[in-house]
């Protein structure tokens, strides 16, 4: 039996970064990348290297390229961590796993470590083919913290559940994680919306801003631990303009959006001190009039474009910094 499961790139539209501190965000995934997983019965188990499993290469200079963009750590790390924390759950669950093996493969065109979510695409991806190979059904409210799990918690990955959250519904989300509701029930109040109800996104990423998203999420979490003033009110108002996005789009007005997602970024930007280079990536884009913040943790940026004169003199101006613009194809469960 040949398993073949995906899970697409995700942007967060507003709120990030305040998934992992208890605020509201609204995030999409998109079709037009994604991590692929192939896993099929075998006598033993094996993960198979893949395309972040680099060990070969051209020159001692693609080496050192290589190690200062990406790091030393590669994709089959996700792969086992997303494997302990399913069979840990499932014996916790009572649920009784066959005796099966299996070999697994994944492949993964998501531009990596630039806040698209390739690493959570992996895992989520990876916890899908996982419950059809043994014919476990996992809530899909809880599949999420799972895949957190297994990153967080096994790998030492700083990082929230919104990536997860997008990647195991698809389609365009609205997420509370209201703090009483994480601690008791582990999960937070996922919302479906209609795409249909966004206006003309774009995304724009350089695949030379990679860089680490737990480096940064560990130097928020230990500033949010230690209770400083403006870090907590930052994450109460990114999640208050959550809300207020996901009101302007049930009310049908997305005209506010624009105003709120340039007010999430420049939240970010004052609180949390954007690099230069990220920075100059929002400045552009909104040089021709676009809205533009964070698709992540830096590297991309997610916004609006009015028309398609105005898309145009984006994909130029973005393009003369080394920047690829592109219109999502928002993801529906039907293509996972």
């Amino acid at each position: 039996m040949l398993i073949t499961t995906h899970s697409y790139a995700r942007a967060g539209l507003i709120g990030n970064p305040s998934d992992g501190y208890f605020g509201k965000t609204i995030s999409f995934s998109f079709a037009d990348f994604s991590a692929r997983i192939t896993l099929y019965e075998t006598p033993e188990l094996g993960f198979v290297p893949g395309d972040v499993d680099d060990a070969t290469f051209a020159s001692v200079d693609e080496l050192l390229q290589e190690v200062h963009l990406f790091g030393y750590y590669g994709g089959i790390r996700l792969l086992k961590a997303v494997t302990k924390i399913f069979v840990l759950h499932c014996r916790e669950a009572g649920i009784a796993l066959p005796s099966r093996n299996f070999t697994v493969r994944y492949a993964c065109d998501i531009p990596r470590l630039v806040g698209l979510s390739g690493s959570s695409a992996i895992c989520t991806a990876m916890l899908k083919a996982l419950m059809r190979f043994y014919r476990v059904s996992i809530p899909r409210e809880t599949a999420p913290t799972l895949c957190l799990m297994a990153e967080r918690d096994e790998l030492g990955i700083q990082c929230g559940l919104q990536d997860r959250v997008i990647q195991m519904y698809d389609g365009l989300v609205y997420m509370d994680f209201d703090c009483g509701l994480i601690e008791r029930t582990g999960h937070g109040r996922y919302e479906p919306l209609d795409p249909a109800l966004l206006p003309r996104l774009y995304i724009s990423y350089d695949p030379l801003r990679a860089e680490i998203s737990g480096v940064y999420h560990q130097k928020i979490r230990v500033l949010f631990e230690e209770k400083k003033p403006d870090v907590l009110a930052a994450m109460s108002e990114f999640a208050d303009l959550a809300a207020k996005a996901r009101e302007a789009l049930l009310s049908r007005h997305p005209e506010r959006l624009p105003a709120l997602m340039n007010a999430n970024f420049d939240l970010r930007d004052r609180v949390f001190k954007v690099a230069d280079a990220n920075r100059r990536m929002v400045q552009t884009a909104r040089s021709v009039g676009c809205a533009a913040k964070f698709a992540g943790s830096g590297g991309a940026i997610v916004g609006i474009c009015e028309d398609d004169v105005q898309y145009a003199r984006l994909v130029s101006v973005m393009s003369a910094i080394g920047c690829t613009t592109i219109r999502p194809a928002i993801a529906t469960k039907a293509e996972s």
